[in-house]
């Protein structure tokens, strides 16, 4: 959802890819359902494992967000190019048990919350901060 959301509302500035430690091998279709919710679109989305981030020919990364509140727990691979780093822990809605509404709900909850980090993210002056400050600010939107 991530990937979805940069892409769209980064309107070029950013090349975003969202992947996973263990990934399932398609993405699921209450992800894909709160995107298309949102108007934007699920063209090229695709299950990927951070592995494929990690190798040397790897699109070379800026930053670098570990969403999951299980994340956090996990040894990340080597980014190539020490991006800046910064862990969003939200709740993994594909881990929720129960009805369908319940599941439907978590992954809604999920987009909400990474809708408005990114946002966040998205409205830091870049080309006035240097490095340092955009850790800084990185970071602050991380522990929120």
């Amino acid at each position: 959802m991530a990937e979805a959301i940069l892409n769209q509302k980064g309107m070029g500035r950013f090349a975003a890819y969202s992947a996973g430690s263990h990934p399932s091998g398609q993405p699921r279709l209450e992800a894909l359902t709160q995107i298309e919710s949102a108007g934007m679109s699920t063209l090229g989305l695709r299950s990927k494992s951070w592995n494929e981030f990690a190798a040397p020919d790897a699109p070379k990364m800026d930053f670098v967000f570990t969403v999951c509140d299980n994340a956090a727990n996990e040894v990340c691979p080597f980014w190539p190019g020490q991006p800046m780093t910064a862990h969003w822990g939200i709740p993994d809605p594909a881990a929720i048990k129960g009805t369908p509404e319940e599941i439907a709900r978590a992954f809604r909850d999920a987009f909400t919350v990474l809708d408005r980090r990114i946002g966040l993210f998205l409205s830091l002056p870049f080309s006035t901060l240097d490095q340092l400050a955009i850790k800084r600010e990185v970071e602050n939107i991380g522990c929120s």
